[in-house]
């Protein structure tokens, strides 16, 4: 990964893990709360791809593991965000644009659902039965509406800012073909070098040549 994204990523999954555990975690909504790092890894793997979200998920997931007041084994959300950000990232649009937000969306909904449904098929192999006190139906509702209603406000900026951090190569073919046409302008007209006129001047030159020969010619044949 290039430099300016490890730097904008660490940045974005800090700063998410920060609002999540000091904002979201204190509002006590009933079921899940609202997963603002998930969406952040989301957001980053649909322009960084499955590669780039799998190592931002998997970092992320680590933080978020060992940040207090984590109260689950270290590891744990780690390879639940590595598979959710890598599979996300499969969905990275190929010219890197959305052409619609429904596939964002169900993005989101889908990684919501496979995220709870991970990360509490991971606790039950561990020992770990707190999905199962709570209502593991409940939490996939609540997962999957908080962070489908906060989704419109998180994932196409992180999206913004990560393309915009990110050197977009069809940017540089623009500009590259911007500065061909500039460059072939000037050689042709700024200079003054047209190499349909050199040509048409060599013609016409030749020309006058062979003429000025053949008349010599004629000229000492009379003589």
């Amino acid at each position: 990964m290039r430099v300016n994204r490890i730097l904008l990523s660490t940045s974005l999954v800090v700063v998410a893990l920060v609002v999540q555990v000091s904002v979201l975690a204190r509002l006590h909504l009933p079921g899940a709360v609202p997963d603002l790092l998930l969406l952040t890894v989301l957001g980053l793997a649909l322009v960084y791809g499955h590669v780039g979200g799998a190592l931002i998920g998997f970092g992320a997931g680590l933080l978020a593991d060992l940040a207090p007041p984590a109260d689950h084994a270290a590891g744990r959300y780690a390879l639940v965000l590595c598979v959710i950000g890598y599979l996300a990232g499969l969905f990275k649009p190929d010219n890197g644009k959305l052409k619609s937000a429904t596939g964002p969306m169900v993005v989101v909904v889908v990684a919501a659902l496979g995220t709870t449904l991970l990360y509490a098929g991971v606790g039950a192999l561990v020992g770990d039965t707190t999905a199962r006190h709570v209502g593991l139906g409940s939490l996939l509702f609540t997962a999957a509406l908080y962070d489908l209603l906060l989704a419109p406000f998180v994932v196409p900026g992180i999206m913004a800012l990560a393309r915009r951090a990110e050197n977009d190569p069809l940017a540089e073919t623009s500009t590259q073909a911007k500065k061909a046409d500039i460059s072939s302008g000037w050689l042709s007209g700024g200079t003054g070098l047209r190499i349909g006129g050199q040509r048409g001047g060599l013609k016409v030159r030749a020309a006058r040549a062979r003429t000025a020969r053949a008349g010599r010619i004629k000229g000492v044949k009379r003589l």
